[in-house]
């Protein structure tokens, strides 16, 4: 048998299901439970160091400058398959050690941070198998991943949960992983203001222990400088990264793509030690990832039943061991829409959003027209912009054309005498000597000039011009009202013009006779404007006091053809 065949039944024998049951320990109910013996502990007390965010900014190498973490956009490729999990076994220095990886394509969408059993999980202090909790929110892949306590079922760290933050680890410094809204992924060490940003929130927000990998090379040594508080001295945060057991990481490849990591084994006895996992993943394309929950409690899950070993079986040799009750674990499941309503404005089709008409976005939140499409002078809607009154155009950067007005620019203004109108509202803006709300009144007797605010200075109370406030004898349109009060300034301006005239010359033009036959016109044109008022004020005195209800009382008089009011002539 040659060397490729043997080695191929080798990675067979490893991943054959055992036949042997587990052995049942004398307090535990379930056979697939196993005991909290295998457990590994980065830290006595509580998870992370007790110094700030500035600390771990100041240790770290200068070529990385104030940046304590790094961001990439994740890939978000649509279509099938999202996720891709891969078996290995591989040979790592002369001994075998066998996991899984997983390349998810769209983790925004597709992976979650879920709590033990359920939301509020962490709250209750509840611990579950990853089987259990992942074929209850329908997860096609699972792995344990943040830390837990097991004396009490205490989350530990950072937890963000869909969008939820379930727990604040107050700052602790602890290498995170993190999805933000936009689809960013971190991965790194977080201020405390980082982790609250609400600009960007993360959707997804887990606290592990140990910075794997940073912009593709192993980190490992920077990571205890950060992390490691008087632990340091003692060798225990060290021993958790030399000694060999079962791990889960997570991490990103060049494309974007989420990486999730796992290797099966026991503390001290087989598995990967950080620097082995550390050196996998950077062989294998990986740039940035860190290191998750581990020890016997490192479980991975294919559509809800346990990849790497039996859930009812093991062997005594310890190759194999039963699950245990964790913490939060990764979930990676069938796309979902973020938010699952598309912003209200679309609908989820496969885990996309296919928006309503006038939205876009990968969840709809986006108006098709955005500001400032629409400029200063309009708002952007589903059906484009929508312009001020009084301007108009696709952009809304036209005003309305002369002689239009309003919403649309689709009202006609209302303006006479050649004023204008105003693009908004349609008010009429008279020109010099009009007046009105259309501009339609000539100023009244004595004033002229915009909004006819000027008073006439003209001798003798003669009128203007209403337009420009020069003095003349005559008006147009002088109606019956105004007739004597030009009469006068007519009399007036004759007689100043003959006495001018007869200061300037030997002899006048006109004789005292031809002047007073002047004055008579005048005066009985006078007498005609005061007769035409009598009658007409006459008849209508006539009208008021002659009707009776429906019908007109005649005098007899009248319909003899005789005339009740004095004539033109009568004495």
């Amino acid at each position: 048998m040659d060397a490729a065949s043997v080695r191929a039944l080798r990675v067979w024998l490893l991943l054959l299901p055992p036949l042997c049951r587990c052995v049942r320990a004398p307090d535990t109910r379930d056979t697939r439970v196993s005991l909290d013996d295998d457990i590994l502990r980065p830290y006595d007390h509580g998870h992370g160091p007790s110094h700030s965010h500035f600390h771990v900014r100041d240790c770290q190498p200068i070529a990385h400058g104030n940046s304590t973490h790094e961001s990439r956009a994740s890939s978000n490729r649509s279509g099938l398959p999202f996720a891709e999990s891969t078996p290995f076994v591989t040979d790592v220095s002369g001994r075998f050690v066998y996991g899984h990886m997983t390349v998810v394509h769209d983790p925004l969408r597709t992976v979650s941070l879920l709590e033990p059993v359920g939301p509020g999980g962490c709250w209750l202090n509840q611990r579950a198998l990853v089987e259990e909790s992942a074929k209850e929110a329908g997860c096609l892949y699972a792995m344990n991943a943040g830390f837990f306590n097991p004396d009490t079922g205490q989350c530990l760290g950072n937890v963000v949960s869909d969008g939820k933050m379930v727990q604040d680890s107050g700052g602790v410094q602890n290498a995170q992983f993190g999805i933000r809204r936009d689809g960013t992924l971190v991965f790194g060490y977080l201020s405390q203001e980082e982790v609250n940003d609400r600009f960007n929130p993360f959707m997804q927000l887990v606290s592990g222990v140990v910075w794997l990998l940073r912009n593709g090379e192993v980190y490992i040594n920077q990571s205890l400088k950060a992390e490691c508080d008087k632990t340091q001295r003692t060798g225990q945060i060290l021993t958790f990264v030399d000694v060999l057991s079962a791990r889960t990481a997570v991490g990103h490849d060049a494309a974007g793509r989420l990486v999730l990591f796992h290797n099966d084994g026991q503390t001290g006895v087989r598995g990967m030690s950080l620097w082995e996992v550390a050196a996998f993943l950077k062989k294998n394309g990986v740039i940035n990832a860190i290191n998750l929950d581990g020890g016997g409690s490192s479980t991975f899950v294919v559509d809800g039943s346990l990849a790497s070993y039996p859930s009812d079986h093991c062997i005594p040799d310890n190759r194999w061991r039963c699950s245990r009750k964790v913490s939060t674990f990764l979930c990676v499941h069938p796309r979902r829409c973020e938010p699952q309503d598309c912003s209200g404005h679309g609908d989820c089709v496969d885990g996309l959003c296919v928006c309503q008409r006038g939205w876009t976005g990968t969840a709809c939140h986006k108006l098709v027209c955005q500001p400032p499409a629409c400029g200063a002078h309009g708002v952007c809607t589903v059906d484009g912009c929508v312009c001020d009154a009084g301007w108009r155009g696709t952009n809304c950067t036209q005003e309305c054309l002369p002689g239009f007005y309003g919403d649309g620019c689709n009202q006609t203004c209302d303006c006479a005498n050649g004023s204008s109108c105003d693009a908004v509202h349609g008010r009429c803006t008279c020109p010099p000597g009009f007046q009105g709300d259309a501009c339609e009144q000539l100023c009244p007797l004595g004033f002229f000039g915009l909004s006819c605010a000027q008073e006439c200075h003209c001798d003798n109370q003669c009128p203007c011009d209403p337009q420009t406030g020069s003095c003349k004898t005559t008006l147009p349109h002088v109606t019956n009202d105004t007739l004597y009060r030009a009469g006068v300034c007519l009399a007036k301006q004759i007689v100043s013009w003959r006495r001018e005239d007869e200061a300037h010359r030997e002899q006048p033009y006109l004789t005292e006779q031809t002047w007073l036959i002047i004055t008579i016109i005048l005066a009985y044109l006078l007498s005609i404007s005061l007769l035409v008022h009598l009658v007409q004020a006459c008849r209508s005195m006539v009208a008021s006091l002659t009707r009776r209800g429906d019908y007109s009382y005649v005098p007899l008089d009248n319909m003899n053809g005789a005339a009740s009011c004095p004539q033109a002539g009568d004495e």
